[in-house]
């Protein structure tokens, strides 16, 4: 299986913030920002894989910045690191101001998905080779949140966290 680029994985998302979409403070419920995340970050690892992906886990989200409503929100996302079967996604929300076009990020999040055949099975997907300084960042960084999922969950034994251990040695 051919190994792919970050990059070619890459889902934007542009939509603007509605009323039905707000809460009492007129900014974008945190429920419609997860769904588009998920709808993102779910193409990208279609694109990565080129099969059926499901989404297995939401491992971190961030509600750094409220998103008012009239907002143009672009939703970033694109495979950050495969394993056998699943996907990290690393997803970038960003705020853009409809006058100046100057973007500030606003929300992040990282999924997990597993691609899988038509019967549901996991499905094996190519490996990563990142390119950029942060991408590189978030292909390592993507093994120790991984293991500590893992042993969080109770799929694995603390001291064969490896990628653990060595942060605490």
């Amino acid at each position: 299986m051919t190994p792919k680029h970050p990059s070619e994985s890459l889902t934007i998302l542009t939509d603007l913030v509605l009323p039905s979409e707000t809460n009492p403070l007129n900014n974008l419920f945190g429920g419609e920002l997860l769904a588009r995340m998920d709808r993102a970050a779910s193409i990208a690892a279609g694109r990565h894989s080129r099969r059926i992906t499901v989404t297995a886990s939401v491992n971190h989200v961030a509600f750094n910045r409220a998103i008012p409503l009239g907002s143009v929100v672009n939703v970033e996302a694109k495979v950050s690191r495969s394993f056998r079967s699943s996907m990290e996604i690393f997803i970038d929300v960003w705020v853009e101001d409809r006058q100046s076009g100057n973007r500030t990020k606003a929300n992040e999040a990282i999924y997990t998905f597993v691609a899988v055949d038509e019967s549901g099975r996991p499905v094996e997907v190519p490996q990563i080779i990142p390119e950029t300084e942060l991408e590189k960042q978030r292909f390592d960084a993507a093994l120790r949140r991984k293991q500590l999922s893992l042993v969080l969950a109770g799929k694995m034994n603390p001291h064969d966290a490896t990628e653990l251990k060595a942060l605490f040695q």
